[in-house]
C-alpha cells in the first residue's frame, strides 16, 4: 500500500475515532443535555480518541520507513553469493546500488548478472512484504489505540488534561526536532571539517594569507599551490559585509523612523509595501543591476577620477547587496518602533521634549533590542549572500581593503568548491566544510555579541 494512502486512512480513522469518543462521552453522562456530569467539555474526549488513533500509528509509520531501507538492504546483502559477499565493502555497495538501480527502474552500472537480477527480485519481495505489514500494524494500532480509549471514558475522567499534556508533548518534540537537526547539521559539517584539518594544518587554514585550492593531479604539474589560508576569503567577506551595512543601516533606520514618527497613514500604506518589495526580488535581479548598471557606473566615475577601479569589485556587490537588505532594516525597526506605548511618548511630550529629543532619548533606546535584532539579522543575511558576489565581486581571493578591487566571499568560495565532480578525500573539496565551520563559529559569536548588547541596553531601559 503507498505511503500516501495509508497516511489517508489513518486520518479517516482519527476523524472516525473523533466522532466515537465524543458519542460515547454522550453516552456515559447520560445523554446530550447531562453532559454537564462530565469532568471536560465532549469535544476533548473526541479529540483524545483521535490522538489515541493517530500518534502511536503515525510514531510506528515514521520509525518503519526511517529503517526499512537499511534492514532490506541488509537482508538483500546477506543472502548474495559468497562471491559477492566477499567483495570489498565499496565494490559490495556499488553491487547493491545497481540491485536498487535496477527495482525502480534505473540505469545500471554495468551487465545484469543472474546474481543481481535475483537479488532485484528478493528485493522486491521483501519491499512488497514490508509494506503489507506496515499497513496491518499501522491499521490494528489506529483501531487498537480507538477500541483502548473508549473503554476508559468515564465521567470523571479528566480528558482536557490529557489533550493538553499530549499537545505539550507534541511541542516539546517539535522544538527537540529543531535542536537535533542544528546539531545534526553542525555534526555533519564537523566530521568533515575535521578530516580536513588531518590534511591541512589547522593553523595554516586559520593564518594563511593566501588562497588557492586547486590542487595537483600528477607530480609535475605546475599552478596549483594547493593554498588553503582562509584569511582573503573572510576578508573579503567581511569588506562586502560592511559596504552592504553602511547602506543599509542608516536608510533603514531612518526610513523606520520616518514612516513611524512622522509619515501620515496615507502615505505610510504605501510607502512602506514599496519598499518591502525589495525583499522580494530574486537574488539573481539584484546580481544583473549590479554587474550591468553599478559597476560600470563606479568604473566610469572612477576613471573620471583618475582612480583603478577593477570591471567587478566589493564597492559595487556591497552596495547593491546593501539595498537588496534595506528592508530587513526598515522593516524590523519600523514595528519595533511603533510597539513602543505610546505613553512613553505622552510622558515625555509633557516634560517639554521635543520630537526628535523624544525619538533620540525615548523611542530608540527603548525599540534598540528589535533593532539590534533586525540589523543582525540583515549581517547575516549580508554574509550567506553568493549571487551577488559571484556577478559583480568575481572570484579573486584578494587580501585586500580596497572596496575597488575584485574579492569574493567565504559562501561563494564554498559554492565554488562543491560545484562539478567532487572527490570527498581531496583537501580542495574537504576546505568548503571548513570554512562552513568556520563561518559558523563566527556567526555564533556574532549572535552572542549582538545579545549581550540587546541585554544590556533593555535592562538601563528597564
Amino acid at each position: 500500500m503507498p505511503s500516501y494512502t495509508l497516511i489517508l486512512i489513518l486520518l479517516i480513522l482519527s476523524a472516525f475515532g473523533y466522532a466515537i469518543g465524543k458519542r460515547r462521552a454522550f453516552t456515559v453522562a447520560g445523554g446530550t443535555s447531562r453532559f454537564k456530569r462530565l469532568h471536560s467539555r465532549p469535544v476533548y474526549y473526541g479529540v483524545l480518541t483521535a490522538l489515541w488513533c493517530g500518534i502511536p500509528a503515525l510514531l510506528v509509520f515514521g520509525f518503519w520507513l526511517a529503517f526499512e531501507d537499511g534492514v532490506i538492504t541488509y537482508l538483500v546483502a546477506a543472502d548474495l553469493p559468497e562471491s559477492i559477499r566477499t567483495l570489498p565493502p565499496e565494490r559490495l555497495g556499488l553491487i547493491l546500488n545497481d540491485v536498487k538501480n535496477l527495482v525502480e527502474g534505473n540505469i545500471v552500472s554495468g551487465k545484469i548478472s543472474p546474481a543481481i537480477q535475483a537479488a532485484a527480485d528478493h528485493y522486491q519481495r521483501l519491499q512488497a512484504t514490508s509494506s503489507a505489514a506496515l499497513a496491518v500494524i499501522v491499521l490494528a494500532l489506529a483501531l487498537a489505540g480507538i477500541l483502548f480509549i473508549r473503554t476508559k471514558i468515564k465521567p470523571a475522567m479528566r480528558a482536557r488534561n490529557q489533550v493538553e499534556t499530549l499537545i505539550r508533548y507534541g511541542l516539546i518534540g517539535c522544538s527537540t526536532i529543531a535542536i537535533f537537526t542544528t546539531v545534526g547539521i553542525v555534526l555533519s559539517v564537523l566530521f568533515e571539517a575535521v578530516r580536513f584539518f588531518k590534511m591541512i594544518p589547522i593553523y595554516e587554514f586559520l593564518f594563511g594569507l593566501e588562497w588557492s585550492p586547486q590542487m595537483a593531479i600528477r607530480a609535475d604539474q605546475v599552478g596549483s599551490s594547493g593554498a588553503f589560508g582562509a584569511i582573503p576569503v573572510f576578508a573579503g567577506t567581511v569588506l562586502i559585509s560592511a559596504i552592504a551595512m553602511v547602506v543599509a543601516v542608516p536608510v533603514g533606520l531612518m526610513s523606520a523612523i520616518y514612516l513611524s514618527e512622522y509619515a501620515n497613514k496615507k502615505f505610510r500604506a504605501v510607502a512602506k509595501p514599496l519598499i518591502e518589495i525589495l525583499a522580494g526580488i530574486p537574488t539573481v535581479v539584484y546580481g544583473f543591476f549590479a554587474a550591468l548598471t553599478v559597476a560600470p557606473f563606479i568604473r566610469s566615475v572612477g576613471s573620471q577620477l583618475g582612480l583603478d577601479v577593477s570591471s567587478e569589485s566589493a564597492l559595487a556587490a556591497g552596495a547593491v547587496m546593501g539595498i537588496m537588505i534595506i528592508p530587513f532594516v526598515s522593516s524590523l525597526s519600523d514595528d519595533f518602533i511603533n510597539a513602543v506605548p505610546q505613553s512613553l511618548r505622552d510622558g515625555s511630550y509633557s516634560l517639554g521634549a521635543t520630537r526628535s529629543e523624544t525619538i533620540k532619548k525615548v523611542i530608540v533606546p527603548a525599540a534598540l533590542p528589535g533593532i539590534v535584532g533586525g540589523i543582525l539579522l540583515a549581517v547575516s543575511r549580508a554574509i550567506g549572500e553568493t549571487m551577488i558576489v559571484v556577478m559583480a565581486a568575481g572570484l579573486s581571493a584578494n587580501l585586500t581593503v580596497n572596496p575597488l578591487e575584485a574579492v569574493t566571499t567565504v559562501t561563494v568560495q564554498i559554492v565554488t568548491l562543491l560545484v562539478g565532480d567532487q572527490e570527498f578525500d581531496s583537501p580542495k573539496t574537504l576546505a568548503a566544510f571548513a570554512l562552513g565551520l568556520l563561518l559558523f563559529v563566527l556567526t555564533l559569536l556574532l549572535n552572542i555579541i549582538a545579545l549581550r548588547v540587546v541585554r544590556k541596553y533593555r535592562e538601563q531601559y528597564e
